[in-house]
C-alpha cells in the first residue's frame, strides 16, 4: 500500500492516523498470530471503544475475561501515543517484570512492523525492559518491587493484571501525584478476590465517586465466542475459576448479606440523581418534596475517627421509594444543621437517627433548635415511643439505638424487602456497599476496608416503616373501629333517657373529635 502511494497521500494518511488511534490501529498495525504469523490488527468493536476510550478519559479501569485481547489493543494504543506526540513517558507496571516487560515487547514489535513511511519517530535507545524514540518518547516497564516512576512526571501509567499486584494501593498513592500534570492512567485486569485495590476502585468507578471510567468484558463479548467455546472451554475449570476468568466475578456470592442476583436487579433499575447538591455535591435527590405523600428520613451519624461517613435516606412511605440520600464527612454540628434544613424541606416527617456517641450530640443540637418530630424509644427495650408520650416518660431516650438485639432484626427487615422487591432503590451509592456488606462470623458487617454507613441508615429505614409505622398505624385504625363501633351500638340499642337532651349531638361530636385526634396522631407520626 505504501509503495503506492504519493507523497501527499502519505502525509495525508499520517495526519489521519495521527489524529484517530481507531484508524491507525486497523489500517497499520500488525500483530503476531500464533499459527498465522505477522497478521493485520482488525480490532473487534469492543476493541475499538476502548481506544476511545483511552482518548475520551483520563482515567480507565478494565474488568475483563481472560484471552479478549486488552493487552494487545493497549499496546496499540500505547504504540499511537508514542509516535504521534513528543516525549510522552510511558510506565507499565505489573506484579512481574516479565509481565511488565512483555507489554512494551508488544509495543515495540508494533512500531517496528509499521510501514517504513509510518514511523515518523525511529528507535533509538533499545533495552529489554525500555525503549526510547527520537521524538524524546519513551517507555519502561517494572515490577512493584522497585520505586518504579516515582520521581517521574508520566504521560501514562498502565497496570497490567491489577487485580494481582500486592499492595497496589500503596503503589498507587506514591505514583499519583506523578500523573497530576496531565497523566493518564489504564488499569486492567481480570478479577482477584475482594478487598484489593483493583476491586475497591470497580466498586467506586461504578458508584461513580471516584475518577475511574469502567468497563467491564465478559467473555461472550468476543464474537467468535459462543455457548460451545463456553462449554469447551470451562469442562476442566473449578466454578471459582470460571466466575473469575470469564464471567468477571469478584466471588462475594454466597458471602453477602443481600444476594447478588437482588443486588444486580436493583443495579439495572438504578437511575442518576436529578440534583447533586449541599456543600459538598453529595446529597443527591431524585423526588422533591410532595406534600401529599409522607416521608421518612433516617440518619446514621459517622462515628468521628474520619473512616465513617454520615448518612441519611429520605423514604417517601407509601411508594416506599428513597427520594433522597446523602453521605460525607460534615461535622456533628453541621450535620445537625443538614437535617434541620432537610426536615424542613420534606415537610418535617419523623427523623429517626441513631444514637450513637456522636448522634447524641446531633440529637441534642436537634432538641435544642426544636424539632418536635424525633423518633424515641425506650431505653431497656428499643421500643418506639412517640415524641407527646417522650416528654413525661422517665425512660426514654432520643433516637434509635442499633445493638446485638437490634441489628439482626432490621438487616433482616432490609433483606426482605429487597429479596421481595417491595422497595425503590434509586442509588447505586448504597447499592455498592451492599456489594461489600457481608456476614462475618455470623454478624452482619461491612468487609474490612469498607463502609456500611448507607446500608444501616436505609436498613434502619425498612424496619421502621415495617414496624413502627405500620404497627401504630394499625393501632390507630383499630381504635377508630372501637369507636365506630362504641357509636352504631348505642343508636341502635335507642340508650338515650327520654328528657335526655344533646345525648346524639354531643357524644356523637366527642366521637368524631376523638376519632380527629387519632387521625392526627398518625398525621404527626409520618408527616411531622
Amino acid at each position: 500500500m505504501g509503495n503506492a502511494l504519493t507523497k501527499q497521500e502519505i502525509l495525508k494518511e499520517i495526519v489521519k492516523a495521527g489524529k484517530d488511534p481507531v484508524y491507525f490501529t486497523i489500517n497499520y498495525c500488525r500483530i503476531s498470530h500464533p499459527q498465522k504469523g505477522l497478521i493485520p490488527f482488525n480490532a473487534y468493536d469492543y476493541q475499538q471503544e476502548l481506544l476511545n476510550d483511552f482518548t475520551d478519559y483520563r482515567f480507565n479501569i478494565i474488568l475483563k475475561a481472560r484471552q479478549l485481547g486488552i493487552s494487545t489493543i493497549t499496546a496499540a494504543y500505547i504504540s499511537w501515543l508514542m509516535l504521534f506526540h513528543r516525549d510522552k513517558n510511558i510506565l507499565i507496571v505489573a506484579t512481574k517484570l516479565q509481565t511488565a516487560t512483555n507489554l512494551v515487547k508488544k509495543v515495540k514489535a508494533i512500531i517496528k512492523h509499521l510501514p517504513p513511511w509510518m514511523r515518523i519517530s525511529e528507535i533509538v535507545v533499545d533495552n529489554r525492559t525500555s525503549f526510547e524514540l527520537s521524538n524524546g518518547s519513551q517507555i519502561k516497564g517494572s515490577s512493584t518491587a522497585g520505586d518504579a516512576g516515582r520521581s517521574e512526571s508520566l504521560s501514562l501509567l498502565v497496570v497490567d493484571e491489577a487485580a494481582h499486584v500486592e499492595k497496589l494501593g500503596d503503589l498507587w498513592t506514591a505514583l499519583y501525584p506523578t500523573l497530576s500534570t496531565g497523566g493518564r492512567c489504564i488499569a486492567l485486569s481480570t478479577p482477584n478476590g475482594v478487598g484489593n485495590w483493583f476491586h475497591q476502585n470497580c466498586v467506586e468507578a461504578e458508584a461513580g465517586t471516584n475518577n475511574f471510567h469502567m468497563t467491564t468484558l465478559l467473555w461472550d463479548v468476543h464474537p467468535d465466542r459462543d455457548k460451545t467455546w463456553f462449554e469447551k472451554e470451562t469442562k476442566n475449570m473449578s466454578k471459582r475459576q470460571i466466575a473469575q476468568e470469564l464471567e468477571c466475578n469478584f466471588n462475594v456470592s454466597g458471602e453477602t448479606v443481600i444476594h447478588p442476583d437482588d443486588i444486580q436487579w436493583y443495579l439495572e433499575r438504578a437511575t442518576a440523581p436529578e440534583y447533586r447538591t449541599g456543600f459538598d455535591r453529595n446529597y443527591w435527590i431524585w423526588k422533591r418534596y410532595d406534600p401529599e405523600k409522607p416521608h421518612l428520613i433516617v440518619a446514621d451519624v459517622a462515628r468521628g475517627d474520619g473512616k465513617d461517613n454520615s448518612a441519611f435516606h429520605i423514604f417517601e412511605l407509601e411508594s416506599m421509594e428513597v427520594v433522597a440520600e446523602y453521605i460525607g464527612k460534615p461535622t456533628p454540628d453541621d450535620f445537625a444543621d443538614i437535617l434541620w434544613n432537610v426536615g424542613a424541606e420534606y415537610g418535617n416527617p419523623m427523623l429517626v437517627i441513631e444514637n450513637n456517641n456522636i448522634g447524641y450530640a446531633v440529637l441534642k443540637k436537634l432538641l435544642d433548635k426544636g424539632y418536635h418530630n424525633l423518633y424515641h424509644s425506650n431505653k431497656g427495650d428499643h421500643q418506639y415511643v412517640d415524641p407527646v408520650t417522650a416528654q413525661w416518660k422517665s425512660n426514654v431516650i432520643p433516637g434509635f439505638t442499633t445493638s446485638s438485639k437490634t441489628r439482626p432484626l432490621i438487616v433482616a427487615k432490609m433483606e426482605e424487602f429487597m429479596r421481595n422487591k417491595l422497595i425503590k432503590i434509586n442509588s447505586n451509592r448504597l447499592l455498592s456497599e451492599m456489594k461489600t456488606f457481608i456476614w462475618h462470623s455470623g454478624r452482619p458487617q461491612a468487609m474490612r476496608s469498607y463502609n456500611d454507613d448507607l446500608v444501616m441508615s436505609f436498613a434502619i429505614g425498612c424496619w421502621v416503616r415495617d414496624t413502627v409505622i405500620v404497627e401504630s398505624q394499625r393501632n390507630l385504625e383499630y381504635s377508630k373501629e372501637f369507636l365506630s363501633s362504641i357509636s352504631t351500638s348505642r343508636t341502635d340499642l335507642a340508650t338515650s333517657i327520654p328528657g335526655m337532651t344533646g345525648h346524639n349531638s354531643s357524644n356523637s361530636s366527642q366521637q368524631t373529635e376523638t376519632a380527629k385526634k387519632f387521625n392526627k396522631q398518625y398525621v404527626a407520626l409520618i408527616k411531622g
